[in-house]
């Protein structure tokens, strides 16, 4: 088999679960050789998340648990891999019901969880910039594999919003002291630094991403999924506990986030292209 992973897309493609049935807008799914490839198919808006593109992975994501599938690829198209939350529904969401924000901070929360708890082994493909839920999507993969100076940061201070959900699965990974840097300051760093906390296994050469996914793909196909599944679920469990009561308390905070002025005055401010008036 052989993967590849356009970097130049620069249109929305239609895309199809294996057999028809299920169809996707904003995401392209295709499985070959026991690997399915999961690409976020926004280009255009720099694969910024929906919520309809979460729904669709979660549903992408939950066929590849049950399905035949022994390896998952998650990767973007066009210049990033995700930009994050799309700014014109975050500004939407302002003005909507506590329900309804609890509904969306749910949703993003099962899409994490999802993609964490995946019995099959994980790959995230990073070809470009991953931000805020975008860094988190790419942090949660198993391996996460990235092309040099890519772009990370969990940028949610910046325009008012809390980091919420993302920091869970940050914390767990790279220890409070670093997690609080990078949510507390939102900067940017690039695909080397990210590979030193440990959120990065290997920095590639962009030219070499797709063969040296391949190359991980054909080792963890040579184990056993038996195996591999039980250890994921392991790990999981070893992590649960901390982990439920993590994303309750982020659940609360992120839905309640959306309701603080900063937040609104940080969404107007970016997507007017303005600096934003903080309140005290």
């Amino acid at each position: 088999m052989e993967l590849r992973f356009s970097k130049a897309a620069s249109q929305r493609v239609s895309g199809s679960d294996i057999g028809g049935m299920v169809s996707y807008k904003t995401i392209l799914v295709t499985e070959e050789d026991g690997v399915k490839t999961i690409m976020l198919n926004r280009p255009d808006r720099r694969n910024a998340m929906t919520p309809e593109m979460q729904d669709e992975l979660i549903v992408a994501l939950e066929r590849a648990a049950t399905g035949h599938c022994r390896v998952v690829v998650l990767t973007g198209a066009g210049e990033a891999f995700c930009a994050g939350l799309d700014m014109t529904h975050l500004q939407a969401m302002a003005g909507k019901s506590q329900s309804e924000h609890v509904a969306d901070a749910e949703r993003v929360a099962r899409l994490f969880r999802t993609l964490y708890e995946l019995p099959k082994p994980t790959i995230a493909v990073v070809q470009g910039a991953a931000i805020a839920g975008g860094a988190g999507l790419a942090m949660i993969c198993d391996f996460t594999l990235a092309a040099p100076a890519v772009k990370f940061g969990f940028t949610e201070v910046r325009i008012g919003f809390v980091p919420a959900l993302v920091s869970a699965f940050l914390a767990l990974q790279i220890g409070d002291k670093r997690a609080r840097d990078l949510l507390l300051t939102g900067r940017l760093f690039q695909s080397e630094e990210a590979e030193g906390l440990g959120l990065v296994n290997e920095v590639v050469p962009a030219e070499q991403l797709a063969t040296r996914a391949l190359e991980l793909v054909k080792v963890l196909k040579a184990n056993s999924p038996q195996s591999m599944s039980a250890t994921k679920q392991l790990l999981a469990a070893q992590n649960k506990v901390w982990l439920d009561a993590a994303i309750a308390h982020a659940l609360t905070a992120n839905s309640e986030a959306r309701s603080m002025h900063d937040f609104k005055e940080g969404v107007t401010a970016f997507l007017e292209k303005r600096k934003p008036v903080w309140g005290r």
